[in-house]
């Protein structure tokens, strides 16, 4: 039951404080408390809550201890992100929404409408559609770990309720298609300033890329290819753990190589039992710093990736080849990387025909297609 007491303040006014307490007999099982300044305001508030606490699962609720988003999120950073092993973008999209604000809010009151604000505020802050709809993605993930392992009583939920608000408002949407491709004199850019690198420079920048363009091997691909692995009759290596929504570890995957990027992994150096003993984040870094000092506007090393597989189709590989190169495993994702340009679309001649050709009209001499057929000439007028 709630009781309310009455206490005179310094400057004599009086607050009353609303006390609710639920009992199992002579154990307290919750208790909490608010202060106001009318006595009427106090019970309103008592009898609301009293009526609320009925629900045994609202009850539960208040007894699990206050969890911050902040802290789930790192919860979840240090005990799945090695064994997961996932990739440094989703390392750094946690990290970033536990630095984020929104974070500091009570993982347990947590709403799809907080959510919507926080959408709101990154797009007004000049985030892309696609960048925030992943922060739902993620904060539903940590709800849903917590709930599944910790019992934590929060709603994973709500990431979906707010994801179906922001889609209807336009505020999140999927990424777009990429379709950025080197232009010829680009890569002539980037091929004369690697030969005049590469010489002072640890790295083989202008034999990577060339690689990247002949193989459509990722940065993090190229970096662990083994010596080991070649078969010098197919002319094909082995990507180890490759990439996979679900089950990358132990995904090892033959792949072919063609005759240029054969010729390139012959002439590298066998220092090492890797064919290219570098750091991926290193090769993008010098790969980005050559197109900035190049002029070179919104070419990602990623990119030559598309670059690669577009040159398999203009090459004449077939549908089915080409994820022998490219290691696709359906039809949709290939079709994200490739982009032809039309003017490499090559030329087929067509084929010789026995469609009898229609006749100019306005020739009354000329025999239509489908009297010919019937051995009679066409009418030379309107019959009556």
């Amino acid at each position: 039951m709630a009781h309310i007491l009455a206490r005179k303040q310094a400057d004599g006014s009086i607050r009353y404080t609303a006390v609710v307490r639920i009992r199992n007999g002579q154990q307290i099982l919750h208790r909490e408390a608010k202060t106001f300044s009318l006595r009427a305001h106090a019970e309103k508030w008592a009898k609301h809550r009293e009526v609320a606490l009925e629900d045994p699962s609202s009850l539960l609720r208040q007894n699990n201890q206050p969890r911050t988003l902040r802290s789930l999120i790192r919860w979840y950073i240090d005990g799945f992100g090695k064994i997961s092993g996932w990739q440094r973008s989703k390392q750094a999209q946690l990290e970033f929404l536990e630095r984020h604000s929104m974070s500091k809010c009570n993982a347990l009151a947590l709403t799809a409408q907080q959510l919507i604000r926080h959408v709101q505020t990154r797009r007004a802050e000049g985030a892309g559609p696609a960048t925030v709809s992943n922060d739902l993605t993620w904060i539903g993930v940590v709800l849903r770990a917590a709930r599944g392992l910790q019992a934590i009583l929060v709603r994973p939920e709500i990431a979906q309720e707010a994801r179906a608000a922001c889609r209807e408002l336009r505020l999140i949407r999927k990424s777009r298609r990429r379709e950025r491709r080197p232009t010829t004199q680009e890569l002539g850019k980037l091929t004369e300033y690697f030969m005049r690198r590469d010489g002072r420079a640890k790295i083989p920048m202008l034999d990577i890329m060339q690689f990247a363009i002949e193989s459509a091997r990722r940065e993090s691909e190229i970096c662990r290819l083994e010596w080991s692995d070649n078969d010098d009759q197919s002319h094909t290596g082995i990507v180890r753990d490759a990439k996979h929504p679900r089950d990358k570890e132990g995904n090892h995957r033959r792949f072919k190589l063609t005759p240029e990027a054969w010729a390139i992994v012959e002439h590298q150096p066998r220092t090492s039992s890797y064919i290219f003993p570098y750091n991926p984040k290193s090769i993008c870094a010098a790969f980005t710093r050559a197109c900035h000092l190049l002029g070179i506007i919104n070419l990602h090393f990623h990119d030559l990736r598309h670059e690669a597989t577009s040159r398999f189709f203009e090459r004449g590989y077939l549908i089915h080849e080409v994820p022998q190169f490219t290691l696709h495993e359906s039809w949709n994702e290939l079709k994200r990387y490739t982009n032809l340009r039309a003017e490499n679309v090559r030329d087929i001649p067509a084929q010789p025909t026995n469609v009898i050709p229609f006749p100019e009209r306005g020739d009354p001499t000329t025999t239509t297609p489908r009297a010919a057929a019937a051995g009679q000439s066409a009418p030379r007028g309107p019959q009556r």
